[in-house]
């Protein structure tokens, strides 16, 4: 392995090219958009596997194991990015922070191919340290792309690598999900090693290079969304539209490419004697620390522990060096801080996406077309039909069929199912085809996908007319809106059916308000981040905001668990999933107070939003804009 040279410090000065001037976005934005849609295609394609990995697959993980794993992994995820923000800053630079990470990564995936716990595990830390290098790098090189004359774009740009992110995410669960699932867990994985593999090349290769992997990328990919679903029309669908979206971008990033990508003046390591030697120490004690976060993830607990002696010091760090800065950028950290915790929160509700919404659309939302019922004339008849969702909670040969008995099937590839037909069968739905839970997790992207110009656009319109909200009434907003999505899905837990059913819509509803809530915040806050931050602290502070998103990762394992139904012994073939009417009500319970605490976070920031506006000194220059 060999790192880039170094070169000198980042700077913001740097002429603006013909294509901006055109665009509006300088040229380098559309590759670093790329880049990171492949690399969130790894991650998702990773995670909308991962529950159903730990519960149907070899590990055998009952909800509460897999929660626990679930949440202190992705936890872990955002804790690194504040360490690996700080060295970025200090000596390795963006570029080769990037670098690194982005090989650790493709690592991880790869390794979690393989069918052994100790690989599970040893590919979970990889992915958590790798993560760590490339997370907050690649946002703060974004932020670094916007000076003094292009100011008023950087929200719009990040809205747009923030579409880049949903595109690989949206991506990720029609074809991780969808092969991972019908053809076997570790061909979704070997796709998203595939995906990693692409996005560093992107970021890393010679011009030509990666005009070659955009183009064929992209068509590929495309291709493959399309083929895998071709006799299915409904998610052909879904899958086409999302395929082309891939296309326009990959040929707009070829474009940018021509005129000039990331300037070279960004995302260097400080340039002092001894740099290179303190790099490649770095690099030497990455792979050390592999194994203890590898640990970490398997110890959960001892995770949260980490995690939270990991989180006062550093909270502290940007504390007191708000404390020793000028009035102004000590009130800025300080909205920093305030906007951690209100982010810590939305993300701690939000993620339930991964995990109790996962197993939820699995195990409570009817994702079958029914094709016919059973009728009175059929009782006594022997029928073949195919095994889905549309047999659980019914009883055959005396026993209810439940979800284990289903998964058990289809591990072994045993589709059709001969049924005798009872009194107690009539008006039991006759399959179509089951549409895979991972799917859903192409929603939320889907949507950004599909709304995120439209807020850029509706924040673009508002400012002119002097009436957009602030950055703290943004956050409320996004609030609000989550609080809603639960509540929809509260709602539609309440209307199920007998056999405690909900229609796809509850879920497809709550999607859709956690999105524009979503659309609120996210892009909104890693622009915040940018531009209150000390320009000697960006990295950091970057990495103090996914910290923040660590805390709300860990909570999200706590609370899923809280729906926790399935209660085997770990490596089990057999657990005890009860059948859908008796979880339903489960989930609606927990999900009903994720809507209160939401709605209770809305109102406290509401009253906090004069305070957080008068202290962000937004008639000030911000970092990045002065000249």
């Amino acid at each position: 392995m060999s790192l880039p040279a170094a070169g000198s410090t980042s700077s913001h000065e740097h002429p603006i090219t013909a294509f901006e001037a055109r665009v509006g976005h300088p040229p380098g934005l559309f590759v670093l958009f790329f880049a990171e849609m492949w690399e969130r295609f790894s991650y998702y394609g990773m995670r909308a596997l991962l529950v159903f990995y730990m519960t149907k697959g070899f590990l055998g993980y009952g909800d509460d194991r897999a929660y626990a794993v679930y949440g202190a992994y992705t936890a872990l995820v955002y804790m690194t990015p504040f360490i690996g923000g700080m060295l970025a800053d200090r000596i390795l630079g963006q570029r080769r922070a990037v670098i690194l990470g982005g090989m650790l990564m493709a690592a991880g995936h790869l390794v979690m191919t393989i069918e052994n716990r100790v690989a599970f595990f040893a590919a979970l830390g990889l992915l958590v340290v790798g993560n760590g290098f490339f997370k907050p790098n690649i946002s703060t090189i974004v932020g670094g792309l916007y000076h003094a004359g292009n100011k008023g774009k950087r929200d719009g740009g990040f809205t747009i690598f923030y579409m880049g992110i949903n595109l690989g995410a949206a991506m990720a669960p029609l074809l991780c999900g969808y092969i991972g699932e019908t053809y076997g867990w570790h061909y979704g994985f070997g796709l998203a090693t595939f995906g990693m593999l692409v996005g560093l090349a992107i970021f890393a290769a010679p011009t030509l290079v990666t005009q070659l992997l955009i183009g064929g990328g992209a068509l590929g990919a495309g291709a493959a969304m399309v083929w895998s679903v071709h006799d299915d029309r409904i998610l052909l669908m879904v899958n086409l539209p999302i395929a082309l979206a891939l296309v326009v971008a990959a040929v707009l990033a070829m474009v940018a490419l021509r005129h000039g990508a990331i300037p070279d003046s960004l995302g260097h390591a400080p340039d002092e004697a001894g740099a290179e030697r303190k790099q490649w120490l770095i690099v030497g004690g990455t792979l050390l620390v592999v194994p203890v976060f590898a640990l970490l993830v398997h110890l959960t607990t001892v995770a949260g522990v980490v995690l939270l002696v990991f989180g006062i010091p550093a909270f502290g760090y940007i504390f007191v060096s708000a404390l020793r800065s000028s009035v102004v950028e000590r009130q800025r950290l300080f909205v920093v801080l305030i906007m951690c915790f209100f982010s810590m929160l939305f993300w701690a509700f939000f993620e339930q996406a991964g995990s109790s919404m996962n197993n939820f659309a699995d195990r409570n939302v009817d994702r079958v077309r029914e094709a016919r019922v059973l009728t009175a004339a059929e009782v006594g008849q022997s029928i073949t039909l195919d095994a889905n969702q549309e047999q659980l909670g019914y009883t055959r040969e005396g026993k209810v069929f439940t979800l284990d008995q289903l998964d058990a099937l289809k591990k072994e590839k045993a589709t059709k199912l001969e049924w005798q037909v009872e009194p107690s069968h009539v008006g039991m739905g006759v399959g179509g085809k089951e549409v895979p839970a991972s799917i859903f997790q192409a929603a939320n992207p889907t949507f950004i996908l599909l709304f995120g110009l439209a807020f850029t656009a509706l924040w673009g319109a508002l400012a002119k007319r002097k009436i957009e909200p602030s950055t703290p009434a943004k956050f409320a907003l996004g609030l609000l809106q989550l609080c809603l999505g639960f509540g929809a899905l509260w709602w539609g837990a309440h209307t199920a059916t007998d056999r405690g059913m909900v229609g796809v819509h509850w879920l497809l509803l709550a999607y859709l308000l956690h999105t524009t809530g979503e659309l609120c915040l996210s892009p909104i806050g890693l622009s915040m981040v940018t531009k209150l931050s000390p320009a000697a602290l960006v990295s950091t502070t970057m990495g103090a905001w996914f910290l923040a998103t660590a805390y709300s990762q860990y909570l999200a394992g706590i609370i899923a668990a809280l729906t926790g139904v399935s209660h085997g012994e770990e490596g089990a073939e057999v657990k005890t999933i009860p059948p859908p009417v008796d979880t339903v009500g489960v989930y609606g319970e927990v999900f009903g107070r994720i809507a209160i605490a939401s709605f209770v976070a809305f109102l406290l920031l509401l009253a906090l939003t004069p305070l957080i506006k008068k202290w962000m000194h937004a008639e000030k220059p911000m970092t990045g804009e002065e000249g």
